[in-house]
């Protein structure tokens, strides 16, 4: 059944940590989304950890006075070991790159060695099915079918990621794997409306807001009702999300 959030306090009106997040580690934070993510978690008042590739710290800008940094690969061991000490959430950002199992590692390694109690948020895109009932639109089919060919050159391995997202979905830990829609950059339209499985009206627009799927992970890290669920997201103002408002307001 699809599900319809409220939109989350502003993150401006979070000066302090809520009770039980005040340590967050973000994998995979010199992306545009790992960025989006350092906004959000440092508005909510959190303490923030960073990892990602020596060569891509840069990449962070001023930002990077107001985090920690970790350099490093995020499928190596002791950098995840290092970075996640302490964290009471772990927001990990699953890049297909195509090579040395990169994703899973990545995953796994986040599993292994993130405390016990941590929230541990993933991301991936809708490909990603936990129980096999998503029904894809052609589009998604198309992008599938390209990467799978893009992994003949080994630029991008998409069946890694989905081998990292099997391992979350088998683990004991307090998960949530947040499946994104197609992205685009814009104003924030609020948190995200979600569904558990890919083909339900209310996802069919397949949009979302860059900055709005980093609200949703971040936003995920103290809501309970997500703890070992794969939500599928699609924009707020989306004309399904829209329509589907509207029927259950009847």
């Amino acid at each position: 059944m699809a599900s319809l959030r409220e939109d989350p306090t502003p993150a401006s009106n979070h000066p302090t940590s809520p009770p039980g997040v005040h340590k967050v580690c973000i994998v995979g934070v010199s992306g545009k989304l790992g960025r989006y993510m350092v906004e959000h978690a440092l508005d909510r008042g959190y303490e923030v950890v960073g990892v990602c590739r020596a060569v891509s710290v840069e990449k962070l800008g001023p930002i990077r006075e107001r985090i920690t940094v970790v350099p490093g690969a995020t499928n190596d061991r002791d950098v995840i070991g290092r970075a996640v000490e302490g964290c009471d959430g772990v927001l990990t950002v699953l890049v297909p790159i195509g090579r040395d199992h990169y994703s899973s590692g990545t995953a796994q390694a986040v599993l292994d060695l993130a405390p016990p109690a941590a929230r541990l948020i993933f991301s991936s895109g809708w490909h990603v099915t936990r129980d096999g009932q998503d029904v894809y639109p052609w589009k998604v089919k198309t992008l599938v079918f390209a990467a799978r060919l893009a992994k003949l050159t080994g630029r991008v391995d998409l069946d890694d990621q989905v081998e990292a997202c099997r391992r979350i979905f088998a683990s004991e830990t307090r998960w949530t794997l947040v499946r994104a829609s197609d992205l685009e950059e814009g104003e924030s339209q609020g948190l995200p409306v979600w569904s558990r499985h890919v083909g339900d009206p209310i996802l069919k627009s397949n949009i979302t807001r860059r900055v709005d799927f980093s609200l949703f992970m971040v936003d995920a890290l103290t809501n309970e009702q997500l703890i070992r669920e794969a939500p599928a997201i699609v924009g707020r103002q989306t004309s399904s999300a829209l329509s589907h408002a509207a029927n259950i307001t009847q």
